[in-house]
């Protein structure tokens, strides 16, 4: 799916022949992920549908109050916990990421917790690497799980320098089945950017360490483009001409647009508590400094999150899927999707067309160029089905969109580094918040329609009009979108 996916799955291949894994019981294992990925699917599209049902027939139906609905429905839903009583700011653009992560660390007085897929041996990676060394040296107790396919290009020199500090390293799922713990499955990586502090602050959402984010493009909070960029190689779907005609090649100078967020509050203990596992899940070296010290963070502000993480083979591995599809089986009046990969699977695009079939307003913003011709074209083979239902699709050609949020009803907003594809939810470990309230929830439509702003319409009837070679391109993608 990009350069580094590949990359490692070729030296995985290489290396399985002088190691007892066998390759034929890894396959045959993705392809049940895979199975149970879509049983999963049409199972969460029943069950998002009787919750809503169920929530309508009671007492706590929340008639025209959008607010008091999805909490409802929220709560209905089993799993990670609704908390109270937290603080989230918006950060629409690297920039103002790395910015306030960076304050965040730099106040850090007993322990930092990072983890992210790519770390990578540049400036912006330089920069934290200098950062989680010097509060190492301090005192501060620093973790850092960063994954092995997501770093497989940046050179161990980078982490050598941090471990020689005292700063803990850990390599999420090695690519080298000799060096893999608790058993080897390439395909399955650590794709969650996370980072907590002192147990008060806590960040999470698309972005990467590297230099790629360091530029702002319009339609975000840091105003015009600077610095971009480089090849895709954690998300975006492709590019083409709404009217189906001749397409561009990918920009690599173009920003890329993706959008995080910061966390004060009760909810930090929950993102902690998923840093915490899979730390334990992959045998970290021991923390020094563990749990909440002073006790739970203290309510920051008004706004309901839940954490929501998932985990491959585990019983709540398609927590984040029924919570979103649930949220949009309960919208009455406005759905906006910004997604990087958009691949999604038919419960998911039934679940859209059903909610633009009784008369909300949903709208897709996706992207128009990428390093992928097979994922752009697989969810390309889905917007006339979407489009004869009443959706609007948009796609953005400046940046290389990255982001993956949901905002509906004004009121219901997730944040997070899951997908609309079927790798975030069989086979990655994922991170998303959901955030009920209103104050966000207009901020987080207001970036919708920057993007919307900066972004090029579908136009349903040109699409039609599309090329025979559009067409067999998507036919040929959708026979492989569930292996994308």
């Amino acid at each position: 799916m990009n350069a580094r996916r590949w990359a490692a799955a070729a030296a995985c291949l290489l290396l399985a022949h002088c190691a007892t894994v066998p390759g034929p019981q890894e396959i045959a294992r993705q392809r049940e992920q895979v199975r149970a990925a879509r049983e999963h699917g049409q199972q969460g599209y029943r069950e998002s549908q009787a919750i809503v049902r169920r929530v309508d027939a009671g007492a706590g139906g929340g008639g025209g109050d959008f607010l008091q609905r999805h909490l409802d429905v929220e709560a209905a839903v089993s799993g990670a916990p609704l908390v109270g009583g937290n603080a989230v700011h918006l950060l629409a653009d690297g920039p103002a990421t790395y910015e306030a992560m960076e304050r965040a660390i730099r106040a850090a007085r007993h322990y930092v917790r990072m983890e992210t897929y790519i770390f990578d041996d540049d400036e912006i990676g330089n920069l934290f690497a200098d950062l989680l060394i010097e509060k190492s040296r301090a005192g501060v107790d620093v973790a850092v799980a960063v994954d092995a396919v997501g770093t497989l290009a940046t050179p161990d020199e980078l982490f050598a320098r941090m471990r020689e500090a005292g700063v803990k390293v850990l390599a999420f799922n090695p690519v080298n089945p000799l060096a893999a713990r608790g058993g080897w499955a390439v395909n399955r990586r650590n794709h969650r950017k996370v980072l907590v502090v002192d147990g008060r602050v806590g960040f999470l959402g698309g972005i990467n360490v590297s230099d790629v984010y360091a530029s702002s493009p319009a339609g975000s909070s840091g105003g015009s483009s600077g610095r971009g960029a480089g090849s895709s190689r954690d998300g975006g779907d492709g590019n083409g001409d709404g009217a189906g005609g001749p397409r561009q090649s990918p920009d690599r100078s173009a920003p890329w647009r993706d959008t995080h967020v910061e966390i004060r509050g009760p909810a930090v203990a929950e993102i902690e508590s998923v840093f915490e596992a899979g730390w334990r899940e992959q045998d970290g070296p021991p923390l020094t400094v563990r749990g909440y010290l002073g006790g739970r963070p203290r309510e920051q502000g008004p706004l309901t999150v839940r954490i929501l993480a998932n985990q491959p083979g585990a019983g709540d591995s398609y927590a984040i899927y029924l919570t979103l599809m649930s949220a949009i089986s309960s919208a009455q009046q406005s759905i906006g999707v910004t997604m990087a990969y958009f691949v999604p699977d038919p419960a998911f695009v039934r679940a859209l067309e059903d909610a633009a079939r009784r008369g909300v307003d949903v709208v897709l913003v996706l992207p128009g160029f990428s390093d992928s011709s097979l994922v752009f074209h697989a969810g390309r083979s889905h917007y006339g089905e979407l489009m004869r239902a009443g959706v609007r699709i948009y796609e953005r050609r400046d940046a290389l969109l990255h982001a993956k949020t949901v905002v509906i009803d004004g009121v219901w907003s997730t944040v997070g580094s899951s997908n609309m594809d079927w790798r975030s939810f069989a086979l990655n470990h994922e991170i998303n918040a959901v955030v009920l309230g209103r104050e966000f929830g207009a901020q987080m439509q207001a970036l919708l329609q920057r993007d919307v702003a900066a972004s090029r319409r579908i136009d349903p009837r040109q699409w039609e009009r599309r090329p025979v070679s559009d067409r067999l391109m998507e036919a040929f993608a959708r026979i492989f979108e569930r292996w994308l």
